[in-house]
């Protein structure tokens, strides 16, 4: 008897809470399980959803919210001995307060130089007032022909996600590129654009290169010794792969005529403009594809005209967002050597009218530089190009508003590449073939 009285108290306040659960609904309870039960089933199958990364990959999610309108650009520019002038004058024609920058000067330089670009970074006002420059303290060794330099990339792409994920495209300039627009027409005409196209000079013919660069195997010392040497062949070689397909870079003629010349141009290069999506996945690598063919590279001669070619164009996800375009201006000679044609005054109306916003490959402090900044980027005495961010007197030398544009004459010739490549049928048509 006394434990039937315990338990009135119990089934008393058991009643009260259905009541004031009831009453909170404003409803009668069995109209109120229904929706409890429904909340319950949403919230179990959004859990159960994304309890795996794989699902999260099959299902594909909804994009998050739309950014800024203005997009953000990461950049990496790179250089090797005797390169500190000519990367820090490149530097200064790219800067804009909005983007973010990561320089380096490879293990080959003297540590002065290297200590000297540090020095600058650290003491330029403007650089120190806004933090958007980095400086990659402990150099790596960087050869072309092995895969060092695609190691160096990814170093790069890893330090500008560390340091912020609010941009958009990452590109890769070295000390022999110059920008032929300015950064507010490259921000006006990519606002434009979608965040997830990437800009990847690709072809799958290897042609000769599967001969001479596919099967061969080599061993690059940069991987393990702290001067440059050249690579080495392994008596081995190796069948191509058959669990993916290899692109390599594009070298296409493109030959314009003239009352008085016949020119052959030749296109393609291992720089490119990568979406943040696309970084982010090279980085972490969830299915394993971007660590895979970084080994399979590593035997690779010329691993950055390949790498993150064969990457994307393996991957459903992203081999739809390629755009086989490079965003350079580059003249080989002919037939093709090594490295290309250094571009000179004679070439500055075939860069204009390539509409490219990069060029390469230039000397040092060739008088083509002073006449791009005179005439193309508006760049005076050695400083910043001018755009709608530059308060101050003397101009440039404080920062108002970064998200304020002022595009030019880039912005026309920026947007008619678009057209051609981003916004007609070759757009579908040249992509991964």
């Amino acid at each position: 008897m006394e434990k039937k009285w315990a338990l009135c108290p119990l089934a008393l306040s058991t009643t009260v809470c259905v009541f004031l659960v009831v009453t909170s609904f404003n409803m009668g309870l069995p109209s109120s399980l229904p929706s409890i039960f429904s909340n319950f089933r949403a919230w179990n199958s959004t859990t159960s959803r994304y309890a795996f990364v794989e699902s999260n990959l099959s299902d594909h999610p909804p994009p998050p919210p739309a950014g800024p309108k203005i997009p953000r650009l990461a950049y990496l520019v790179s250089g090797s001995k005797g390169d500190l002038d000519r990367l820090w004058r490149t530097l200064q024609a790219l800067y804009h307060p909005w983007n973010l920058y990561v320089v380096h000067l490879d293990l080959e330089s003297p540590a002065a130089e290297r200590l000297e670009l540090a020095s600058r970074v650290a003491n330029d006002t403007l650089f120190r007032k806004v933090g958007n420059v980095h400086v990659i303290i402990k150099a790596n060794m960087v050869t072309y022909r092995g895969p060092t330099m695609v190691a160096n990339t990814l170093h790069a792409c890893a330090i500008l996600l560390k340091k912020s994920k609010d941009w958009d495209w990452f590109i890769n300039l070295s000390a022999s590129d110059y920008p032929l627009v300015t950064q507010d027409d490259i921000l006006h005409t990519f606002s434009s654009l979608p965040r997830n196209l990437n800009f990847v000079e690709h072809t799958s013919r290897l042609e000769w290169k599967a001969g001479q660069r596919a099967k061969p195997l080599m061993i690059d010392p940069g991987l393990y010794m702290s001067q440059k040497r050249d690579i080495f062949w392994a008596t081995q070689r190796r069948e191509l792969p058959t669990a993916f397909k290899l692109f390599t870079e594009q070298r296409l003629n493109s030959i314009t005529h003239s009352l008085e010349f016949v020119v052959v141009i030749q296109t393609g290069s291992a720089w490119m403009a990568l979406s943040r999506e696309f970084v982010e996945y090279c980085v972490w690598g969830w299915d394993n594809l971007p660590r895979t063919l970084l080994m399979y590279y590593t035997n690779f001669v010329s691993s950055p005209e390949g790498y993150f070619h064969t990457v994307i164009c393996n991957t459903p996800e992203f081999a739809h967002t390629v755009v086989n375009h490079d965003l350079h201006h580059i003249s080989w000679d002919v037939p093709p050597k090594q490295h290309p044609h250094i571009l000179s005054l004679a070439d500055v109306p075939k860069m204009i009218g390539s509409n490219a916003p990069f060029a390469r490959k230039f000397g040092g402090n060739d008088p083509v530089l002073d006449k791009i900044d005179a005439d193309l980027l508006g760049r005076k005495n050695g400083s910043f190009v001018p755009g709608g961010w530059c308060v101050g007197s003397p101009p440039c030398s404080a920062i108002g508003d970064r998200t304020w544009l002022k595009p030019g004459a880039g912005a026309d010739r920026l947007a008619k590449l678009m057209e051609r490549i981003v916004r007609s049928e070759i757009f579908a048509l040249k992509q991964c073939k």
